[in-house]
């Protein structure tokens, strides 16, 4: 086989076979690339139109199926106005279901106290019992008074009464009163029943089932894998074939204007009313979307078909011509060699005495060439020559880019010593300030102390001792993040449990009264969006201090009274919030302010470091703090930790 491949490469007849053939082959491929664009095409919009003609016969059976509806509900309004009985209920919504197969129930439901022996709540429903026929039984219907429950607030009771004429809604039907309900999403022809003071009497309403119709319809159309779905105000799902997409998710939910232009241009076609079909990638996967707005509604109808379902013996086709194709290929290959082997006999002769040239010396440069003819061994001598001086060439050039390189490091490596030398100046000489402040004040006032015993009165003593022991707690809380900066300190927190049982309120209550002892005079303003009995999963030690440190700071640099300690959640998250009004933070220090050592004023108070450790120990725990740019009256900053399920 080797042999065989080294004959081809070396073959000057082969490789003109292959050259005719590969000018053959795109004319070729071209043709009947052409014709398969013509016929893909052809095939899709015939597909596409036999789609939009299920969309429209489903329509018109669905527009006749609301007309049943809309027909039954007003000749029965005009009888229950004319018989108000409670025995006459159930005879008139149970005549309802029984005389129209396809509607799926039927309800009276009246005003509170129409009838006061039945009390506030009075509705009579009738529904089909279509479990009998899966069954193999007859479909029998069920009429009862429906268990009490405030269905006044329900849609299809109150944007009839709302509006005051009938209407259609849409809402989705769980087992909230008997057994009676429909179970997912139904439409409802509601009509507001009035007395003749044009009071208010009660709803008649009548419902199709969009779960049983859209079995039906989608079992009788002639694509598999294909599925209805409608939507209807602000694009939500009415109907789908997840449940879970039902009313809580739209048609734009999730699509990125980006990523999928065409979903959201579907769905502006579908909520403007439009009609027609549009190519749609759903899920990754290239679909046929037919559409056509529902009569009378503001709800539009889909048929979602894929691509590969319409062009499924198209596909077949290409298959057995693209065979057919690589066979008539092959043959004309060789039929092709074999006339040109002939043709160019003359030519290997020539090779020969070409091939003894290629032994001299030549100035000129070529490229070289994987083919390996006559012409091509001829162009590989020169090549060789070439190659060894491009090979000195490269090498002096990637010594010289090796050596600017090393010096860029080096540069670079001597401004960050610079700079690690110049910070750790700064922070000595801000940690050797900070420090004796405090202590200057303790040993200045023991000095009062012992000087003065006896001659101060308590509320002074009181009031030394009181400031003594404040700038104690500064010391002790700067020797404490002294500590956690160092790397004994980092190694205690790496090796922390993160798994122990926290309570937020009461973590978050105990540090307002611990803030509260440092800062008697600052009150903090505790919310709670969330239970007594909402615990996580983290380290109590780094999440109060980190909490601490953010009451701290808001207590020292605000107005000290308007501080505010907020909790809330999401399904996943839990939100520790902390704001307060003051100065803030000028625009230019906020991308600097959680970096060690980063201090908005270097003659300010403070080592520079709360933020950055507190922001380490979030990140540590699963979670994350930030400040809140859009919040112009103060500071507001926010942690963010993960709830576990």
């Amino acid at each position: 086989m080797r042999n065989i491949v080294r004959h081809i490469r070396q073959s000057l007849s082969w490789k003109l076979s292959l050259g005719i053939l590969l000018m053959a082959i795109p004319i070729f491929m071209l043709a009947l690339g052409i014709l398969f664009v013509q016929s893909r095409n052809k095939v899709k919009r015939e597909a596409t139109k036999h789609a939009e003609s299920i969309v429209n016969t489903t329509m018109q059976r669905i527009h006749r199926y609301m007309n049943i509806a809309e027909t039954a509900t007003e000749l029965t309004a005009c009888d229950v106005m004319a018989n108000l009985h409670p025995d006459s209920l159930f005879t008139y919504t149970s005549y309802v279901v029984t005389m129209n197969n396809n509607v799926d129930g039927c309800s009276v439901s009246l005003e509170p106290e129409t009838f006061p022996q039945y009390g506030r709540y009075f509705s009579v429903y009738s529904v089909h019992n279509r479990q009998d026929s899966l069954k193999g039984m007859r479909d029998t219907i069920i009429t009862a008074i429906e268990e009490k429950y405030e269905y006044f607030s329900r849609v299809w009771y109150k944007q009839p009464k709302r509006e005051g004429k009938a209407c259609w809604t849409a809402f989705y039907d769980e087992s909230d009163s008997l057994a009676l309900a429909l179970y997912g999403m139904v439409i409802s022809y509601c009509k507001p029943l009035y007395r003749d003071d044009k009071s208010l009497l009660g709803i008649i309403s009548t419902d199709l089932s969009l779960l049983r119709l859209s079995k039906t319809f989608t079992s009788e159309t002639s694509f598999a894998d294909s599925y209805f779905f409608m939507i209807g105000d602000e694009g939500r799902f009415y109907l789908h074939p997840d449940s879970a997409q039902l009313l809580t998710k739209t048609i734009f939910t999730g699509a990125d204007p980006d990523k999928n232009p065409d979903i959201i241009a579907l769905g502006h076609q579908m909520t403007t009313g439009q009609q027609g079909s549009m190519s749609v990638r759903i899920k990754g996967v290239p679909c046929i979307v037919s559409y056509q707005p529902v009569p009378d509604t503001n709800w539009s109808l889909a048929l979602v078909t894929p691509e590969r379902t319409l062009l499924r013996s198209y596909n077949l086709l290409a298959y057995i011509v693209s065979a057919l194709l690589i066979i008539g290929l092959v043959l004309i290959l060789f039929f092709s060699s074999f006339i040109v082997t002939h043709a160019i006999r003359p030519l290997y002769n020539l090779a020969k005495k070409l091939q003894r040239i290629a032994d001299g010396h030549y100035d000129e440069t070529i490229e070289r060439t994987r083919h390996r003819d006559v012409v091509g061994r001829l162009q590989n001598s020169f090549a060789t020559m070439q190659e060894s001086l491009d090979h000195h060439v490269s090498d002096i050039r990637k010594m010289n880019i090796e050596a600017e390189r090393r010096n860029e490091e080096l540069a670079r490596i001597s401004e960050l010593a610079k700079e690690s030398t110049r910070q750790k100046s700064l922070f000595i000489q801000n940690v050797s300030h900070q420090i004796r402040t405090p202590l200057n004040i303790i040993m200045g006032f023991s000095q009062v102390l012992k000087e003065n015993k006896g001659a101060i009165s308590a509320d002074e003593a009181k009031g030394i001792t009181d400031m003594m022991r404040h700038n104690a707690q500064m010391l002790d809380r700067m020797v404490l993040m002294l500590f956690d900066s160092s790397a004994r300190g980092i190694t205690e927190e790496t090796y922390a449990n993160r798994d122990e049982e926290v309570n937020c309120n009461d973590l978050a209550r105990y540090c307002v009264s611990e803030n509260l002892k440092h800062f008697p005079d600052t009150p903090v303003n505790f919310l709670t969006d969330v239970s007594d009995d909402l615990n996580i999963h983290t380290s109590r030690l780094y999440l109060m201090r980190s909490l601490r440190e953010l009451l701290y700071n808001a207590s020292k640099y605000s107005d000290g009274q308007h501080i505010t300690m907020r909790i809330n959640r999401t399904d996943d998250k839990v939100y520790f919030i902390v704001e307060d009004t003051g100065p803030g933070i000028a625009d230019e220090y906020v991308s600097h302010l959680f970096e060690m050592f980063a201090k908005v004023n270097d003659l300010s108070e403070g080592l520079g470091i709360g933020l950055a450790l507190a922001k380490r120990h979030l990140k540590n725990l699963g979670g994350d703090l930030f400040l809140d740019t859009t919040y112009k009256a103060g500071c507001r900053f926010i942690i963010e930790l993960p709830i576990d399920e």
